[in-house]
């Protein structure tokens, strides 16, 4: 007898957490899914659109810690197609920014399997939306580039004239490398009074919108205690976010005045 043919596999992402933003597409493959291989990172809102039925397979991902390698949900995807299961791989964000989606796509490919990307609104949509961030603006901003604080050593990235004047540097996975990020952009001439907004659980209830000081932005990673999932916006554009001022915090903290210098509690020049 000849063997059954794969079913398709669908990418689908489930955008920043909020499961008014997921297209309709998007919750119509999540209720008929026979089998969901999820990211840590979607809500339990979303999760709950799926079938009594299906199955839901985790494959959170942590900083230095996978709960399955990347090369096991690949096999993982195959397998489950060529079983004739319908499969959706449920990511954050979109697949095809910073979620691998890449990878998997060439997986399903190279075994014969069909597959299909259904996008989603990225963390930085979303997250700057619900800032009220815009990440262009015709008096700050012409140019937006998106970076990983930790896919490969800040060493070996080159980000040379992505952030400053006229331009917004978006930066995910960057809380942990938040002080040696500042540290790189500084040292690359950009500078340390641009702007800067972090954006903390994106779209979601407890979302929070911190803005301070590039200078300052490991301090007060630290000393307000921000978490994963955060995203870094650096640029004018940052000033015109609903945020909480935490430069605040900076300024009181015995700031002393040089000329046109302001010399922050962790001895670091701003210009």
């Amino acid at each position: 007898m000849a063997e059954t043919a794969p079913s398709p596999v669908y990418l689908v992402g489930a955008g920043p957490g909020d499961p008014d933003l997921l297209t309709v597409k998007a919750v119509r493959l999540i209720g008929a899914a026979d089998v969901i291989v999820h990211d840590g990172l979607v809500s339990d809102a979303i999760l709950a659109l799926a079938s009594p039925q299906a199955e839901l397979i985790s494959v959170a991902k942590q900083r230095s810690r996978h709960s399955m390698p990347q090369e096991g949900i690949n096999a993982l995807l195959v397998d489950l197609a060529r079983e004739g299961r319908k499969v959706v791989r449920l990511k954050g964000g979109d697949p095809f920014i910073f979620g691998r989606g890449g990878e998997e796509v060439d997986a399903c490919r190279a075994a014969g399997v069909p597959v299909e990307v259904v996008p989603g609104i990225s963390a930085a949509i979303g997250s700057a939306a619900q800032a009220q961030l815009p990440l262009t603006h015709r008096e700050a901003s012409s140019a937006v580039s998106f970076v990983a604080g930790q896919c490969k050593g800040l060493t070996d990235q080159d980000w040379s004239g992505l952030a400053g004047k006229g331009r917004t540097l978006v930066i995910y996975m960057g809380v942990a490398t938040a002080a040696d990020i500042a540290d790189k952009l500084i040292a690359d001439g950009v500078s340390p009074a641009i702007p800067v907004a972090v954006l903390e659980n994106g779209t979601r209830a407890d979302m929070r919108t911190l803005r301070t000081l590039l200078a300052d932005l490991g301090d007060m990673v630290v000393r307000e205690k921000v978490v994963s999932p955060a995203l870094i916006v650096v640029g004018e554009v940052a000033a015109h976010a609903l945020a909480r001022d935490a430069l605040i915090a900076y300024r009181d903290a015995a700031v002393t005045i040089e000329g046109p210098t302001m010399i922050g509690p962790n001895g670091k020049r701003v210009e």
